[in-house]
C-alpha cells in the first residue's frame, strides 16, 4: 500500500531495498523488507542502507562496526512503534551515523500517517544517528520532528509480532534482534518464503502472499499444505518447528476469516480447529501448560464439544496443578463420548491426584494443630 501524504510516493524501482531477518528469544521470526526513499531523502536513506550492509567499517565515535547486524529492538510501545538501531550501547543511548556522530534533519516531506513507516529517532532537532523506528499506527504528533525516510514493503507481520512482545516498561522481556541484514539488489529473491528445507513455499505472513484471501478453498488448501509440513516436523519430534508451521497455517485461516462472508467462515473453522489442536499438542510436549490451555480455549470457542480440546486442556490444568479444572473438563468430555477409554483412564488418574492432595493437606493441618 502506498504511503498517503500530500502526494503518495510512487514505489520507485530505483529506490534501495534492504532487509532485516528478525530473531526473538533466539528463534527466527521472519524477514522485514524496506524501501528507502532515496529519491526524496537521499542522505538519510544512504545512512540506513550502509548501516544495513556494514560496508563503512568501524565508527570513529563508538569504535564499533557501523552495522545493524546483531543490534536489538530495544524499545517497543504497543499501538505506537518499534525502535532499534543502537548498535553500540544497545539501549537507546548510543549509535552513530555514517557521517559522524549526528547529522541534520534532511526534510519533513513525508508524514507519519500510517503503519509501516520508517523514521529516524532523535534527541531533538538535527540529532540523527543510527537509531530508527517503524510505526505500527499513524503517529501525526511526530510530523515535522522526525524524518520519514522509508516504509515496510514486506514483513509487516514480523513488525506486528515485535509490537506485541511482552515488555518490562518499554524494554522487550526477550531479546529481539536484527540477526541478519543487508541490501537487496534488482533480481534478488526477497526471501519472504521460508528457506528451511521443509518444502514450504508460502510466505510466512498471508499479507505478503499474492493469494486471494477471499478464495476460501485456496486458503483451506494452503492451510492443509502447511499443516502437513508441521506434521512431518511433529513426527520427527521437532516441536518448535511443528508449532511454527501450525501457527502459520492458522494465520492464513484467520486472515481469510477476517474478510470472509459469515457463510464462508464455517468452511474455515475446521482448518482453524485442527491447527489449534496441533499447537496445543506441541505445547504439551514442551510442558508449556499455559500455552496448552490457551490454544485449547480458542479451539473450544470454535467447537465447545471438542473432546480432544477438553482432554488436552485437562492435561494443561494438571501441569499447573489445577486438578479440579482438569476433572471438570474430563467429566464434560466423558458426557460427550462415554465410551472413550483414554478419557476414563485420565479422569481416574486426576481423581487419585485430588485424593492425594486432600490427604496431604489434611496431614499438614493435623501437624499444625498437633
Amino acid at each position: 500500500a502506498a504511503v498517503s501524504c500530500s502526494m503518495a510516493p510512487p514505489s520507485l524501482v530505483a529506490n534501495p531495498r534492504v532487509f532485516f531477518d528478525v530473531d526473538i528469544g533466539g528463534e527466527r521470526v521472519g524477514r522485514i523488507v524496506l524501501e528507502l526513499f532515496a529519491d526524496v531523502v537521499p542522505k538519510t536513506a544512504e545512512n540506513f542502507r550502509a548501516l544495513c550492509t556494514g560496508e563503512k567499517g568501524i565508527g570513529p565515535t563508538t569504535g564499533k562496526p557501523l552495522h545493524y547486524k546483531g543490534c536489538p529492538f530495544h524499545r517497543i510501545i504497543k499501538k505506537f512503534m518499534i525502535q532499534g538501531g543502537d548498535f553500540s550501547n544497545q539501549n537507546g543511548t548510543g549509535g552513530e551515523s555514517i557521517y559522524g556522530e549526528k547529522f541534520e534533519d534532511e526534510n519533513f516531506h513525508y508524514k507519519h500517517d500510517q503503519a509501516g513507516l520508517l523514521s529516524m529517532a532523535n534527541a531533538g532537532p538535527n540529532t540523527n544517528g543510527s537509531q530508527f523506528f517503524i510505526t505500527t499506527v499513524p503517529t501525526p504528533h511526530l510530523d515535522g520532528k522526525h524524518v520519514v525516510f522509508g516504509r515496510v514493503i514486506k514483513g509487516m507481520g514480523v513488525a506486528k509480532i515485535l509490537e506485541n512482545v511482552e515488555v518490562n516498561g518499554e524494554k522487550p522481556a526477550q531479546l529481539c534482534i536484527i540477526a541478519e541484514c543487508g541490501e537487496l539488489k534488482e533480481g534478488d529473491n526477497w526471501g519472504i518464503s521460508p528457506m528451511d528445507g521443509s518444502g514450504d513455499t508460502h510466505p510466512d505472513f498471508p499479507e505478503d502472499s499474492d493469494v486471494d484471501l477471499k478464495d476460501i478453498d485456496k486458503i483451506v488448501s494452503i492451510a492443509e499444505d502447511i499443516k502437513n509440513i508441521g506434521n512431518t516436523f511433529f513426527k520427527s519430534q521437532n516441536w518448535a518447528m511443528a508449532s511454527k508451521k501450525y501457527t502459520k497455517g492458522l494465520r492464513y485461516v484467520e486472515a481469510s476469516k477476517a474478510i470472509a462472508e459469515e457463510s464462508d467462515t464455517a468452511k474455515l473453522n475446521p482448518a482453524a480447529l485442527t491447527c489449534l489442536l496441533n499447537i496445543a499438542a506441541c505445547k504439551l510436549k514442551v510442558s508449556d501448560w499455559q500455552g496448552t490451555i490457551e490454544s485449547c480455549c480458542e479451539a473450544l470457542a470454535l467447537d465447545p464439544a471438542n473432546t480432544k480440546a477438553l482432554y488436552r486442556r485437562a492435561q494443561g490444568w494438571q501441569g499447573i496443578r489445577d486438578f479440579d479444572q482438569a476433572l471438570a473438563d474430563l467429566k464434560k468430555a466423558q458426557e460427550i463420548t462415554p465410551e472413550d477409554k483414554a478419557i476414563q483412564t485420565e479422569a481416574l488418574k486426576v481423581k487419585q491426584k485430588i485424593k492425594a492432595q486432600k490427604e496431604k493437606e489434611k496431614a499438614a493441618y493435623a501437624k499444625m494443630f498437633a
